[in-house]
This record gives structure tokens, C-alpha cells and sequence, in this order.
């Protein structure tokens, strides 16, 4: 017998409906990427007038055939990952840096960093760019890793503030009492299980801080969206669909394989449980064990006068 702790199992009306939305759910999906391939596909006019062939016509991807092409975009995901790498790193710093202030016994520690880590979370990323590569003059590369790094480093530290919140009490008391200081405390003790609880959701921000990098075309950083704008002043617009779908797919590649990564982490990060068998449970250390029987007599009672059985 199966039992569900959730919900009950559906029935046959419930099981036929489900089946029966999911085919017509199928259906206008399918019906949808059809209209959007022949909007595609069809001859558009353009300013002038005249008559272009449509996205899919063979004379608008003979660019894909030119190795310069290729080799800029190589160049393009390089400098993706290497302002993405590095301000990862720094924006995970920053994150923890947040969370030790967030978190202070000392309001003059802690109301400060409230301050700053609300207004850095409030700010749009594409100021902040702007703002560092303005201000403080420091290149097109360094103006989107900091910008990158501070931002994504705020959300982080949110994250680990809430993690060492969720912790129980008893850690850090466990902590003080065998001599550490409220620091060594927090560092050694709370903060390690907080990252570790909190591992998934950094990793999906630093999925979000790839896709951001894209924001860093504001300063001419040589990233992908720059690096397609760049070939499509180039080759002229007429390539600038196949540009953008060549884009595309290398930013989905990018953003997929994270996501795996991510949740391959989630997964090994997260409390093993064993399942559960409601109707069968297992007792440890009752294997190899049997029931020891008394004799009973006629009533079955033990008679404790004379040692006998009644």
C-alpha cells in the first residue's frame, strides 16, 4: 500500500484532463515557434523600399563561412569569461565582506553596511558601470569587473546574512563556550554552514553575473554583445539576425552548463536522506534478531506467588 504525504493520487478524470491540457499546452507552443519561423522567414520591405530576402535566406548566413568571424567571437567569449571569472571571484569576497558587517554585534558596524548594501543593491548595474568608468577612470575592463563585483557581491551578501540568521543559536553558543571570540566564532563555526546552505542560490547569481557582462558594451569593453554590434557595423545589418542567433547560442551554452553546475551543487550540498518505507520500516539493529516466546498457561499470566503459570 502507497501513501502520499502530500496530496492523494490523482484520479482517472484528473489524469485524462492533465493529459489532455499538456497536449493542447504542446500544440501552442508548436503553433507559436511555426508563426515565428514564417514571420521569419518571409521577404520584408525595408526603408528604401525595396525587397529583402528573409533571416533564413542562405545570402544572409554566408557570413558564418568567414573564419574572422568565428575567430571574433572566439576572442568575444574569452573576454566574457575572463570579466566574468574575475569579478565572480571579487564579488564573492565583497558578498562576505556584507555579511560579517550585516551581521556585527556593533550597530556602528552594522547600520553602515545596511546603508551601503541597500544602495548597491537599489542601483541599476548599467550605472554602475558607467559610474566606475567614469569617476574613477579606471579602463573599460576594471569598470565592468568592479561594477560586476560590487553589485552581484551586495545580492550575495544578502544571501549569507540570511544563511547565518537560519543557523541555529546553539552553534554560536557552542562556539563562545569552548573559548573562541565572537570572529572566530563567525568564521570558523556559522559561516561555513551558511555558504554551504546558501551555495545554490550564489551559484545562480553568478549565472545572473555572466549574463550582466553583456551590460559592459556601455564602456566599448570587447565582450560578446559589443563584439556583435562591432561585426554587424562591419558586415553591415543585413547580417545582424545571424549575428544575434550566433550569440545566442553561445550565451545559452554558457548559461546552461552553469545551470548544470549549479544544481549538480544543490544536489551535493543538500541533507542525504534515506527514503522512507511507511509500510515496511526497518529498525537499526534489529537484523538477525527473533521474538523470544513465554509459555503461558491457561490464562497466560505469570503467577508471581509461586513462580508458575496460572
Amino acid at each position: 500500500m502507497s501513501m502520499s504525504v502530500l496530496y492523494d493520487a490523482p484520479g482517472p478524470k484528473t489524469r485524462r484532463n492533465s493529459a489532455i491540457a499538456s497536449v493542447i499546452g504542446a500544440v501552442a507552443i508548436l503553433a507559436g515557434l511555426t508563426w515565428v519561423f514564417f514571420i521569419l522567414a518571409a521577404p520584408r520591405v525595408n526603408a528604401n523600399g525595396a525587397e529583402q530576402p528573409g533571416m533564413f535566406d542562405p545570402s544572409r548566413t554566408d557570413i558564418l563561412s568567414d573564419p574572422q568571424v568565428w575567430g571574433a567571437f572566439g576572442g568575444a567569449v574569452v573576454e566574457t569569461l575572463r570579466m566574468a571569472g574575475v569579478a565572480a571571484v571579487l564579488a564573492i569576497l565583497v558578498g562576505i565582506l556584507f555579511s560579517f558587517g550585516r551581521t556585527a554585534a556593533s550597530k556602528w558596524v552594522r547600520i553602515p553596511t545596511s546603508v551601503l548594501l541597500e544602495f548597491f543593491r537599489g542601483m541599476p548595474l548599467l550605472l554602475m558601470i558607467l559610474f566606475v568608468f567614469l569617476l574613477f577612470s579606471t579602463g573599460s575592463y576594471w569598470a565592468g569587473v568592479l561594477g560586476l563585483a560590487v553589485y552581484n557581491g551586495a545580492i550575495i551578501g544578502e544571501a549569507l546574512r540570511a544563511g547565518i540568521n537560519s543557523l541555529p543559536k546553539g552553534q554560536r553558543e557552542g562556539g563562545l563556550s569552548v573559548g573562541l571570540t565572537s570572529l572566530q566564532t563567525r568564521f570558523i563555526i556559522e559561516f561555513p554552514q551558511a555558504f554551504r546552505q546558501m551555495l545554490p542560490i550564489i551559484l545562480a547569481q553568478l549565472v545572473v553575473l555572466v549574463k550582466d557582462t553583456s551590460l559592459a558594451y556601455v564602456v566599448a569593453y570587447p565582450e560578446l554583445a559589443r563584439t556583435i554590434k562591432n561585426l554587424q557595423n562591419f558586415y553591415g545589418s543585413r547580417y545582424l539576425f545571424t549575428l544575434f542567433a550566433v550569440g545566442f547560442v553561445i550565451y545559452l551554452v554558457m548559461n546552461v552548463t552553469l545551470s548544470y553546475i549549479a544544481r549538480y551543487a544543490a544536489k551535493r550540498s543538500g541533507p542525504k536522506l534515506g527514503k522512507v518505507t511507511p509500510d515496511n520500516p526497518k529498525v537499526p539493529g534489529a537484523e538477525g534478531t527473533r521474538a523470544i516466546t513465554m509459555p503461558r498457561g491457561r490464562s497466560g499470566y505469570r503467577d508471581n506467588s509461586g513462580g508458575g503459570f496460572s
